[in-house]
């Protein structure tokens, strides 16, 4: 039994495709026929999968529902986090979606998933990504008024994590694997409200996605930090193989 993740798979069969780099980057050709195929030889149906959210472009669910067949139909267990692209996710209805999906998909949000002894907590997430002033190659200010609206989504954000830590602990569970979509930290940044609360739980892994484009792959935390590994798992940056969590 293996747990795997990946993020931004960006499904596009009922919907219009707008994301220029999705368009003309060869990666992306065809990229869901590679991945099905690196699923199938790799996810075992006692497997978890683990999408770390922007799974569609549609902007409801009726322009989502082949995007969630094709991801239902993939082998294993799996489990899904909301992205800042999921138009079809209300947060306030993760319920329902769990209850219209049991057996097929599990939607986390203000909840938990075990894996063994293991609690997979998460959320979406956010960091203040700009707009910034560049000079010389070097940031020297940014947009305070779009700061302080980030700081605002990153501190809602925070809550619904704490719930989900909150609702694993309430269980019994003391062991924790962090999930975001965005990624724990700003370009600004090398700790964050979400790094402290990873720590403050002694979340074992902080995986994450939404860096995909060559360059912003290392936007944020990679390997160890503070005793915690950090892992980028956006498809592009992971060529459509699942990266093996544990």
């Amino acid at each position: 039994m293996s747990l795997y993740a990946i993020g931004d798979l960006h499904l596009h069969f009922q919907s219009v495709l707008k994301a220029p780099g999705q368009l003309r980057e060869p990666v992306w050709q065809d990229h869901e026929a590679v991945f099905r195929r690196s699923c199938e030889a790799l996810v075992q149906p006692e497997d978890t999968l683990v999408l770390a959210g922007d799974h569609s472009w549609g902007r409801n669910m009726a322009e989502c529902e082949r995007d969630l067949e094709y991801i239902c139909a993939l082998p294993g267990r799996k489990i899904l986090l909301r992205g800042n692209h999921d138009m079809f996710w209300d947060a306030k209805k993760t319920a329902a979606l769990n209850r219209q999906f049991e057996g097929r998909l599990f939607f986390l949000q203000n909840n938990y998933a075990p894996y063994g002894d293991v609690a997979l907590v998460g959320t979406k997430g956010y960091t203040f990504e700009g707009p910034f002033q560049v000079r010389g190659g070097r940031i020297v200010g940014w947009d305070r008024a779009e700061e302080a609206r980030a700081q605002k989504l990153v501190e809602r954000e925070a809550q619904r994590l704490e719930a989900s830590f909150e609702a694993a602990r309430a269980d019994g569970f003391s062991r924790f694997i962090l999930f975001l979509h965005y990624p724990p930290t700003s370009i600004l940044e090398r700790n964050s409200v979400f790094t402290a609360m990873a720590e403050r739980y002694g979340a074992e892994q902080v995986v994450y996605a939404h860096c995909h484009g060559a360059h912003r792959f290392h936007d944020s935390l990679e390997g160890r930090h503070h005793g915690i590994t950090y892992r980028l798992v956006s498809g592009d940056y992971l060529r459509w193989v699942p990266e093996k969590i544990l």
